[in-house]
């Protein structure tokens, strides 16, 4: 707790790398709290530079300190890095010298050792299977499903025509409804309990996150969260559990687990080689994992973009145009939706803006060398996101503008081929396994709203982006919606 870091500081510092002291134990959370409490008690006028307000502690010692620094949570170690061919190397990691950091507390009784979180060959089994899941045939035969659901979301949408409606609570329903039905074979009102946990384990995760917690010091920690958090464990794994058993029974019933991502994890779960077997936990934590991802991605994304379109008429207007060329008043397709390059450019314009997740975090596993840098093993590598998405030298002077029309030839043509300099989905190996699943519904789903409704930003709106485990708006987005 204090020879070790002040080794690190000096090591890194000869290095050029320099940033805000090591303080005993705390490091540097009492600061980074104090800094995003004052940026984080109010609204911020209707402008997407997000990073001073969700990383007021980065944006200001980037500042001070230069592109890469160092920072301090409790005595560990954390080295940031904002040059984009350092990111590119860390998150390649060609030579396997930095993989995910292990996690514990809240955030491991959370996802457990899912694929957000394995690594080495338990991680490669895993993504294989989500993979087989997540392929493109296995897209297309997720549409009618998607389809389906964006219907029943637009029926009660009939009752708010000329009023307002909160769409980031509607696209919570619409997104849960979706994973439960493709992923897992169920609707959302079978699963709630299981949301509704995992949601409650989240808001737990997110209030400690700064929280240093160490041996014999529970003094820094909230022991009613820990409970509480045990038991919400528990609950979900019992409820996961009993979902699995009653796929199990399909198997006397119908001869098949069925090819859905449950029915690949149960299948893996039961296979007779021992090699290909995944364990009961295993099977559990993907299913968290899957929940949670599969729908807080695509809930923020569709909330942030119909905010963007509420505020920019015209590129509403444009992709209006786009769906009614290729769909007219029929119901998307799959041909269709990877033929759409219009609402693909606001989409993307849409995750470097609003991005949902703001850090990509690595460990270095041993000494090693990146590029000009010698890190010593054990320090952990932050990557964050926003300042990567908000980089002028990367995006140009207009990079807080929302401009679509920046992705018309493609992300290495909008990066000026700077790989790292968009990860709303991380990059690499470990880049995230859902991302076309996400995209793909938030185009069905825009698409859908588009021929039926022009909607404006209501004057109730207030602009108060908070992470909170993903990135999402405080008190929700509100528009009026006008019938076509």
């Amino acid at each position: 707790m204090w020879w070790t870091p002040i080794r690190i500081q000096r090591v890194m510092n000869l290095q050029g790398i320099r940033g805000p002291p090591y303080r005993f134990i705390h490091g540097n959370t009492k600061e980074v709290l104090n800094m995003r409490t004052a940026t984080m008690s109010k609204p911020m006028g209707l402008s997407h530079n997000i990073f001073p307000r969700l990383q007021p502690h980065l944006h200001s010692w980037l500042n001070i300190y230069g592109k890469n620094m160092l920072m301090w949570h409790g005595p560990e170690a954390q080295l940031v890095i904002t040059e984009s061919e350092y990111a590119k190397e860390i998150l390649n990691d060609k030579e396997k010298i930095y993989p995910k950091g292990g996690i514990e507390g809240i955030l491991k009784k959370l996802l457990g050792d899912g694929l957000v979180t394995s690594k080495g060959e338990k991680w490669a089994k895993q993504r294989k299977l989500v993979n087989h899941a997540f392929y493109a045939e296995s897209l297309k035969d997720m549409v009618p499903a998607m389809i389906e659901t964006v219907e029943m979301m637009l029926e009660r949408w009939k009752h708010h025509e000329g009023k307002e409606i909160e769409v980031f609570e509607e696209f919570r329903l619409l997104t849960s409804e979706v994973i439960s039905r493709t992923a897992f074979g169920s609707s959302y009102l079978e699963g709630k309990g299981i949301f509704e946990k995992l949601m409650k384990m989240v808001t737990i995760y997110s209030r400690n996150f700064f929280k240093i917690r160490l041996p014999g010091l529970s003094l820094f920690w909230n022991r009613r969260d820990d409970m509480e958090s045990d038991k919400l464990e528990r609950e979900i794994r019992d409820s996961i559990t009993r979902m699995i058993r009653k796929r199990e029974n399909v198997l006397r019933e119908q001869g098949n687990f069925g090819s859905d991502f449950l029915g690949l994890l149960v299948e893996a779960y039961n296979d007779p080689d021992e090699t290909n077997r995944i364990t009961l936990e295993d099977v559990v934590d993907e299913c968290k994992t899957f929940y949670i991802a599969g729908h807080e991605t695509t809930n923020n994304l569709l909330s942030w973009t119909i905010l963007l379109l509420a505020i920019y008429t015209d590129w509403q207007d444009e992709l209006r145009k786009e769906v009614l060329e290729l769909f007219g008043e029929q119901k998307p397709n799959a041909e269709g939706i990877a033929r759409m390059k219009k609402m693909t450019m606001v989409i993307n314009e849409t995750l470097r803006l609003y991005p949902p997740v703001i850090s990509l975090v690595r460990k270095v596993e041993r000494d090693s060398k990146l590029i000009r840098f010698v890190l010593p093993a054990d320090i952990i590598l932050h990557i964050p996101t926003l300042s990567l998405h908000l980089d002028p030298h990367i995006w140009g002077e207009d990079v807080h503008l929302f401009n679509p029309e920046r992705f018309s030839g493609g992300v290495a043509k909008a990066t000026n081929n700077h790989p790292a300099g968009y990860i709303p989905f991380g990059l690499g190996p470990r880049n995230c396994a859902g991302m076309n699943f996400a995209t793909n519904e938030a185009k069905i789903a825009l698409s859908m709203i588009l021929q039926r409704y022009a909607f404006t930003l209501s004057p109730t709106y207030v602009h108060s982006p908070i992470f909170h485990f993903t990135v999402r708006p405080e008190h929700g987005v509100q528009v009026v919606l006008h019938p076509l």
